[in-house]
């Protein structure tokens, strides 16, 4: 049986797991949102052991690391796109939320990071004080 080679052909899977493609990104997809006075975030780690999650906070960066276990060598793979190894996120936080009072929950193959805002930075009301302008004269 003759077959066509392309010498492109690895490098090419290569960089595509290296850095992805548009329609299978190397890094956790996330949707983030706000609801009244809280934050949410969701990261796709399906089939991730939830020992293996751990989560960072330094300042106002929050970094997510993950891990799967590398295939059976001694398997005879069709198609393996799931990546594997150690991998990570960082998500930027802004400095009107509270960072000391995150909470995390992995089900279902979904974390979500629920961040709520800071009290100084939610809206509040002003008092204004009143004084009077009419002052009596002395003469």
């Amino acid at each position: 049986m003759l077959m066509r080679t392309d010498p492109f052909r690895d490098l090419d899977r290569l960089t595509q797991q290296v850095f992805g493609t548009p329609a299978r990104p190397v890094v956790m997809p996330m949707d983030a949102w706000r609801e009244g006075d809280e934050f949410f975030a969701e990261l796709d780690l399906p089939g991730i052991d939830p020992e293996s999650l751990d989560l960072d906070i330094e300042r106002n960066v929050v970094t997510v690391r993950a891990s799967r276990p590398e295939l059976d060598q001694g398997r005879s793979m069709i198609a393996a796109e799931r990546t594997r190894g150690v991998f990570s996120r960082q998500l930027f936080l802004g400095e009107n939320l509270d960072t000391d009072a995150i909470r995390a929950d992995y089900r279902d193959g979904v974390l979500r990071l629920v961040i709520p805002v800071a009290e100084k930075a939610k809206p509040r009301k002003i008092e204004i004080s009143r004084h009077d302008e009419h002052q009596a004269i002395n003469a």
